[in-house]
């Protein structure tokens, strides 16, 4: 997601502040998580047989652990901050790599012809480069400008949506939440956890999965999905006393790749049970994973390093992952592989996505932001 997404301790926390790098390293196992339940996605009839099978709720755990940090981060600095430079210090950690995304969905849109998308050969290229254009703000486009067919509101990087509500979270955190005790906050956060799990037991389908397209269904998915989690992970940061725990990033770890990639509950005769378990493991199995999370024992500099590497890429993994996965299920929707004929593609379109993701982020993004700080935060 990402939400949710960011390693805002490195970027804008004071440096007197302890950094928890746990919780980069958790960052980057949900985005690769999410990249492995993407590719199952592509073999599967439905999310009641797919493997991995729970991994769209990394972008509810990316939500809640970005609302943690945004507090950790900037709630003692509002007396030396504007909104202004609040807003700038947030485009420049989000904005890179969103048109970097775009342009690389674009770039990939048409070798994704295939029979799932059938019409990808007929859109004109300035439609294209319309829909990319637009997706640079991250402004969603309508149902009536959807290129692929998938009701998204951005086609060519689908994953941007969750992008999309982070900027709202942000907007409503320095708006106005900021300023909320922590009693008026834990209201918020009861009644916007009422409304998740109204959502996730009632939902048609089972789950919560949703939120990306323009239309009032799915606006209604994605504000769910985000004010819970952002708010509480706000609210966590503000009231919890972390604790100090061994080994924490490899329990944590485990814990939250067993919550992503638990199979299905409840089949297709109990939807509401699979519904109850996606509530409870945001409402309570991830404020525990990042509450363990922020414990600032680290097993040696080998994990050290491994957290760093797994923060750095997490963000880049997630948002420019998707026109690969793209190009993957239109090969499978095409060929019709055997898990056993795919599992070669399927590693091969893994590693690129890690290669392409330390690459954006090497010769792209950090240079970017560097560049973009020296001109629009710098003071002379």
């Amino acid at each position: 997601m990402k939400a949710q997404l960011l390693s805002e301790q490195q970027t804008t926390a004071s440096s007197t502040k302890p950094h928890y790098a746990i919780l980069d390293g958790l960052r980057g196992v949900a985005a690769l998580v999410v990249v492995v339940f993407h590719l199952c996605e592509a073999h599967a009839t439905s999310h009641l047989d797919q493997v991995i099978n729970h991994g769209y709720l990394a972008v509810d755990f990316f939500f809640l652990l970005s609302g943690f940090v945004i507090g950790y981060a900037y709630d003692d600095r509002w007396s030396r901050m504007t909104l202004k430079e609040f807003f700038t210090v947030r485009l420049i950690r989000l904005q890179p790599l969103v048109v970097l995304g775009m342009v690389i969905g674009a770039l990939c849109f048409y070798s994704q012809d295939s029979t799932l998308w059938p019409a990808i050969s007929e859109v004109p290229v300035w439609k294209t480069l319309l829909v990319m254009l637009i997706g640079f703000t991250l402004l969603p486009v309508p149902v009536s400008m959807d290129i692929r067919g998938w009701q998204e509101m951005h086609p060519l990087d689908g994953p941007a949506w969750s992008l999309f509500f982070e900027y709202i979270a942000n907007l409503l955190y320095a708006l106005g939440v900021r300023r909320l005790s922590k009693t008026a906050l834990s209201v918020l956060v009861i009644l916007a956890g009422a409304a998740l799990i109204h959502l996730a037991v009632t939902s048609p389908t089972g789950d919560v999965i949703g939120g990306w397209s323009l239309d009032p269904i799915q606006l209604r998915i994605g504000f769910t999905r985000m004010m819970y989690p952002f708010f509480a992970g706000l609210l966590l940061c503000r009231v919890a006393t972390l604790a100090s725990v061994k080994h924490a990033f490899l329990w944590c770890s485990l814990l939250l790749v067993l919550v992503l990639a638990f199979p299905r509950v409840g089949g297709a005769e109990h939807l509401w049970l699979n519904g109850l378990y996606d509530s409870l493991s945001i409402i309570l199995i991830f404020p525990l994973i990042v509450w363990l999370g922020a414990s600032r024992q680290l097993a040696g500099t080998g994990a050290a390093r491994l957290c760093k590497f797994l923060g750095d890429i997490s963000y880049p993994v997630y948002i420019t992952h998707y026109p690969l996965i793209y190009t993957y299920t239109g090969w499978v929707s095409t060929h019709k592989p055997t898990w056993q004929q795919a599992l070669p593609v399927a590693l091969l379109t893994f590693a690129a996505i890690v290669l392409l993701a330390y690459a954006c982020l090497k010769l792209y993004d950090e240079p970017v932001r560097r560049w973009l700080k020296r001109k629009l935060l710098v003071k002379n």
